[in-house]
């Protein structure tokens, strides 16, 4: 995309900001940012493009995945310079623990390395985003919150906020008493170890996330916003689901809120046609911070 017609774009993302509502958009207050995975295809084929893309429609903030030594192919320097040129600015990482996967980028392979390179382009939040099947054992479940913990501690250094994302098999039971989630809330630090809480896995394990803002209040900094279809339980659009968004903002102080990102899984419609209807929705009901 030649430079003319980026600015060209970005002119009209703004303009449809203010057309909803939504002013001063590099203020923390009313970040837009979007989880990365959700144009995980556009991303693989044409990343720069694709952030291009996302500054148009309104974005600012940004979580992403992947890093694997580079980020998405692209040295530290070259992808912070897209994020110079787009406007955009990284807010939190994604990293899978290194159990199963031992690839760069996991918290047991040269975690150092991976928070250098954050640090580098000025990412608030490291998160460690999934267990994959063969990692969920009661062996590995009693071995994570240390896990957690030690990750915490060397991103603390860099000035780094360490942090959990769950999907929905953390609220299987752990034990008699209590569920995996419970396990690690109970038994991580809760500064080392915030929460990003997964507003429609926490649904879909049919629990309510303010339970959990009243027992662990302030734990829960980031959250991913997205809705459930009724009856099949797909992902969908923020908005044409069954997820009471409005009770849940309202309980963001005592949650600690401070970022939070649209995501969207999957989707029966081109995923950018996903991401307007979404956006337009949150502008329209003000989920911001204040």
């Amino acid at each position: 995309m030649h430079r003319k017609d980026f600015i060209k774009l970005s002119a009209l993302g703004i303009l449809w900001l203010y057309s909803c509502g939504i002013s001063h958009v590099k203020n923390r207050k009313k970040t837009l940012a979007i989880q990365l995975y959700t144009v995980r295809d556009a991303m693989s084929a044409d990343p720069e493009k694709t952030l291009e893309r996302l500054a148009a429609m309104g974005f600012t903030g940004l979580e992403i995945y992947g890093y694997d030594g580079t980020f998405f192919g692209k040295t530290s320097k070259e992808f912070q310079n897209i994020l110079k040129n787009t406007g955009l600015r990284v807010i939190s990482s994604h990293h899978t623990t290194g159990i199963f996967n031992k690839g760069q980028g996991t918290l047991l392979n040269n975690w150092e390395k991976s928070v250098e390179a954050l640090h580098f382009i000025g990412s608030e939040y490291m998160v460690c985003s999934y267990l994959f099947p063969e990692e969920r054992t009661i062996e590995n479940y009693k071995k994570l919150p240390e896990l957690l913990e030690n990750s915490g501690k060397v991103t603390k250094e860099a000035g780094i906020q360490f942090a959990y994302h769950n999907h929905d098999f953390e609220f299987e039971k752990f034990d008699e008493t209590r569920n995996v989630y419970d396990f690690i809330l109970e038994n991580s630090s809760s500064e080392l170890v915030k929460m990003e809480l997964d507003l429609y896995w926490i649904a879909k394990a049919g629990i309510d996330p303010l339970v959990y803002f009243e027992n662990y209040p302030k734990r829960f900094p980031l959250w991913h916003v997205k809705d459930m279809k009724e009856g099949s339980k797909d992902f969908t659009e923020i908005g044409n689901g069954t997820i009471d968004f409005e009770r849940i903002f309202k309980a963001k102080e005592q949650a600690g809120l401070e970022y939070w990102f649209l995501e969207q899984d999957s989707s029966d419609k081109d995923i950018f046609e996903s991401i307007r209807i979404s956006s337009e929705f949150v502008a329209k009901n003000r989920f911001f911070l204040k």
